[in-house]
């Protein structure tokens, strides 16, 4: 996955919003491949494991609880220096500070509810897709 890879997650608050389709739609426009996608629910566990990282800080536990309260849809897209491109098309976490045509900007409603997550390197990009994905199904 080095360069050319990337993960998404389309997060809880979008899944209900049903906004999933237009920010697939959104993600192709931007000139990514999906390589990989599943529709699929965190379990306490996965999404302890998968937020491991910030275990010690203050909103681990809202988060995971965030994470676990409907469905997600995860992904590895692929194309040209995938993450920061990635990274640029959803925008900042604060979608009030995100730019203007940024997936944050459109589609979330707050910090913690911000539509999507990104990889934010090449090497938490392999982990991350690796956690959802076996090699076989990361065509």
């Amino acid at each position: 996955m080095s360069g050319n890879r990337t993960f998404t997650m389309i997060k809880p608050d979008a899944t209900a919003a049903g906004n999933t389709g237009k920010i697939i739609d959104k993600i192709i426009e931007s000139g990514f491949t999906i390589r990989a996608m599943k529709l699929t629910q965190l379990t306490l566990e996965d999404a302890s494991r998968f937020y491991e990282v910030h275990k010690e800080r203050s909103f681990y536990g809202e988060l995971v609880e965030y994470m676990t309260s409907g469905p997600i849809v995860a992904a590895i897209l692929e194309k040209d220096n995938a993450v920061e491109s990635f990274r640029t098309l959803i925008g900042a976490t604060d979608p009030t500070k995100a730019d203007e045509g940024t997936i944050r900007r459109m589609f979330a409603t707050s910090i913690a509810a911000n539509a999507v997550h990104g990889s934010d390197s090449d090497e938490n990009a392999a982990i991350e897709g690796s956690f959802f994905f076996s090699k076989r199904e990361q065509v």
